[in-house]
């Protein structure tokens, strides 16, 4: 499953053919589209019933859909590749300043202990392929990071105990400051060093003695004896781990080096053509941002041979503008996801993404997946989490709700807000003054070599064939009842049709903040209310200020234990402009700025919350 964006020299050159005798057209004939009719949720009579309904309704589809949220929440997206799961499990020992203490020490990164996964040996968000090899002794367990590292978050409740929030936003998640500390662990081991040899040579020997420390001390160290399904992680298991290590140590950890080397200078490349203004800020990640398809662009343009041409390679491969946004929610994807037309000949009424370029569910998770930098992916685990997140329901507001205020809100909701903010609405927008920069970031190049990659035998074309449940299913066969074959141009939709952002539907809006596509505005008070946003705020903390509704984010009081300072204002990357002014479409004209009418505002924040 060779992806194109690290394998895309092999489309770029037959791309600029194609494009030199204009015959790609027929590849772009796709548009998304609005719903015709306008639905508005009504407020729930009963609160506290509707909080309790909701929440046994979110465990009984988990439970329903249990094999299909494991694969989601703790499943590896690849089965032959990702970070030896023994070197990872060793990094706080060879490295301990730049990682957490003992069991907790991916923390530093953003993933946490979910106390709902017992004895499991890794926080919440890494899998590994011991999970799913088939032959438990054939090969040594790779680590990869789960869907469930972004997409499972939490909010503290005032008892301090933690609400989780399955298919909603890891705002703590840094996958770039991962990716950050471990070339920073290998530089400490290199010292001075500077031959390449010799630096391998100090990392495999670093390595195999924090391995025999280990071994020595615990015999369940790696696995903490953990069993799922039948599989049983023990120490006899543990230790047949570690002979296969040690059989190819000096390979498996020279492997390991070049990887992570190449995949944080890919990113290093990028902000540094990208994000000039904040370059040395945006190397060590932001927590619940990524730039994805910029990310999988510039690893694609790392690995090209260098002797070719980059002055023409690299303003085809590379993303012309910057494309850093929030980790979205994924819960309740039918409401997200397209309808055929009438024909049955494109895609309407969906979107998904900021702007809706991948509109099917099947082929947005392969896109999430393929982030993760691997060659090979297990496309089982996106079929897995089509099938759990397609009616999986948003989590439920767990604060108090003045439910007469809310209602005034819901009339105010329908007037101003309800007509974009649809449920399967996939038109985009580009006047809302917001920073276009997502919104262009997959350019021709890209959105063809995805077309034709993700849709190919490489990935999951119509025929590919994995087991699902012990069934055999082809889960990109077919969408909502027409077949796939000959559809390529569906996967992603072309640049010039998606040149703008989707107003996107509102399930479970509370827990969605900060806010706009780049996470720029802290709380849903600043979205109504522009001309009291803060420029700079503390993003990524985890209590909850349910007053103007989105996590607590006030500079003044922060004890600097959790989160981190988000200055909107250092690149246009980030701004906080957009959504801040009345506008008028199709005749009809829609109040954005309530800063005149704060009454208003309190009951439109108190219906928001119901959603």
């Amino acid at each position: 499953m060779n992806h194109p964006l690290f394998k895309i020299s092999a489309v770029v050159l037959p791309i600029i053919g194609l494009l030199a005798y204009g015959k790609v057209s027929g590849l772009f004939d796709s548009r998304l589209e609005a719903p015709k009719s306008t639905y508005v949720k009504p407020v729930p009579k009963d609160w506290v019933l509707a909080q309790a309904k909701r929440r046994a309704d979110i465990a009984d589809h988990i439970d329903t859909f249990q094999v299909n949220y494991d694969h989601f929440a703790n499943f590896p997206v690849s089965e032959t590749n990702g970070i030896p799961l023994i070197v990872l499990k060793l990094l706080p020992e060879v490295a301990p300043e730049y990682w957490g203490d003992e069991d907790n020490f991916l923390s530093v990164m953003g993933l946490f202990h979910d106390e709902r996964l017992v004895g499991y040996p890794f926080p919440r968000g890494i899998g590994f392929t011991g999970l799913v090899r088939k032959d438990l002794t054939a090969d040594i367990d790779y680590a990869s990071f789960t869907c469930g590292g972004c997409h499972i978050g939490r909010v503290r409740l005032p008892s301090g105990e933690f609400e989780y929030l399955d298919g909603g936003i890891n705002s703590e998640f840094n996958v770039i400051g991962y990716r950050e500390r471990i070339v920073q662990s290998l530089n400490k081991i290199y010292g001075n060093e500077t031959d390449e040899s010799a630096k391998k040579q100090l990392v495999v020997d670093a390595f195999l003695t924090a391995l025999d420390k280990v071994e020595a001390q615990d015999p369940n160290y790696f696995y903490n004896n953990y069993q799922y399904d039948g599989r049983v992680f023990d120490a006899n298991y543990e230790a047949a781990q570690i002979q296969l290590f040690k059989n190819d140590a000096t390979d498996i950890i020279a492997e390991f080096v070049t990887h992570q080397e190449n995949v944080y200078a890919s990113w290093v490349t990028l902000t540094e053509k990208l994000y000039p203004n904040i370059k040395d800020r945006i190397n060590s990640g932001f927590a619940g941002m990524e730039d994805a398809i910029g990310f999988n662009a510039a690893t694609a343009f790392q690995t090209f041979d260098e002797k070719m041409t980059t002055k023409l390679i690299a303003p085809l491969v590379m993303p012309a503008s910057h494309g850093v946004t929030d980790i979205m929610v994924v819960w309740d994807q039918d409401s997200h996801d397209p309808v055929w037309n009438e024909d049955e000949t494109r895609l309407i009424n969906g979107g998904g993404q900021w702007n809706g370029h991948i509109p099917l569910p099947m082929y947005k998770n392969i896109a999430a997946q393929i982030t993760l930098g691997f060659d090979n992916i297990d496309i089982s685990v996106s079929a897995h989490a089509e099938k759990v997140l397609q009616k999986l329901p948003p989590a439920i507001y767990p604060f108090d709700v003045d439910v007469d205020l809310a209602k005034t809100g819901q009339q105010l909701f329908k007037d101003n807000c309800a007509d974009c903010h649809q449920p399967n609405n996939g038109r985009v927008y580009s006047i809302m003054g917001t920073d276009m920069g997502r919104a262009k970031v997959a350019g021709t190049v890209i959105t063809v070599g995805a077309q034709a990659s993700f849709a190919g035998d490489a990935n999951c074309s119509p025929t590919t064939t994995i087991e699902m449940e012990g069934k055999q299913v082809q889960p990109c066969a077919e969408y909502k009842g027409v077949s796939l074959v000959g559809q390529s141009k569906q996967v992603m939709l072309p640049p010039r049709v998606q040149n703008g952002y989707n107003a996107l539907p509102f399930p479970g809006l509370w827990a969605q903040a900060p806010y706009l596509h780049n996470g720029s505005v802290p709380t849903l008070y600043h979205m109504l209310v522009p001309n009291e946003r803060p420029d700079v705020f503390v993003k990524s903390q985890l209590d909850f200020d349910t007053q103007l509704v989105g996590f607590k984010w006030e500079l003044d009081n922060w004890d600097e234990q959790e989160g981190y300072v988000f200055d909107t204002q250092s690149s246009p990357s980030i701004s906080n402009a957009g959504h801040d002014k009345d506008i008028t479409l199709d005749g009809k004209t829609y109040k954005l700025d309530w800063s005149d009418d704060k009454q208003s505002v309190w009951a439109l924040l108190e219906y928001l919350k119901t959603l």
